[in-house]
């Protein structure tokens, strides 16, 4: 891997760094050197690549900014939405797909929301847990994994983020470096969803106050 790509990932992963060279708070020899020593990189005959690749990237964390004023923008012209209760199923692959109609008709029934995913190699359903019993015997022993005392977050933004780069990982960035793992995310036109677990909830809004 090259000095250049081994800098942008170190920086990358260490969100605090990446902020304070944004800042220009960064004292670039003391960075390198940090890097140089983590990185299993020579102080002394990789130090001035190690300084150069700092700070292109540097400027190139510059160029992204005008993205995240255009993002932030358009987040404070979005509303969000709190579903608590929520489960999460992840099923075997050849389920047939009537189950999944029966299901889905069920909670249609009693105007709830039933949320599915297919992947590659399993599928994933999202529910209010007072259907759990219910799609558990639906499903028998073709479950995977489940998870419980979830919560939804649904932030529904105007239709011009659709044409903003970034949005998404935006947003993702402000969880994880937060430390919020999200259980599942999926998104719908201006819907972004994530599935965290409850007791997150109340960070999770004030994070995303725009």
């Amino acid at each position: 891997m090259s000095i250049a790509k081994t800098v942008e990932e170190y920086i990358t992963s260490h969100p605090s760094v990446k902020d304070c060279l944004k800042n220009d708070l960064v004292n670039f020899s003391s960075l390198s050197r940090k890097i140089a020593s983590e990185c299993s990189l020579s102080a002394k005959k990789d130090f001035d690549a190690i300084l150069i690749a700092c700070r292109r990237f540097q400027r190139k964390i510059r160029q992204t900014e005008s993205y995240e004023k255009k993002i932030i923008e358009t987040l404070k012209r979005s509303k969000i939405e709190i579903k608590n209760k929520i489960c999460v199923i992840v099923c075997e692959k050849d389920v047939h797909s009537s189950v999944f109609e029966s299901i889905e008709k069920e909670l249609k029934r009693k105007n709830e929301t039933f949320r599915l995913i297919e992947g590659a190699s399993a599928i994933t359903i999202i529910f209010p847990e007072d259907f759990y019993d219910f799609i558990m015997k639906q499903l028998r022993n073709k479950v995977i994994t489940e998870n419980e005392k979830l919560a939804e977050i649904i932030i529904k933004s105007p239709p011009e983020i659709e044409s903003v780069p970034g949005a998404y990982a935006y947003l993702c960035s402000i969880l994880g470096e937060n430390g919020i793992n999200i259980v599942e995310t999926l998104s719908c036109w201006t819907d972004t969803i994530f599935v965290v677990d409850e007791k997150d909830v109340g960070k999770i809004i004030t994070m995303l106050r725009f």
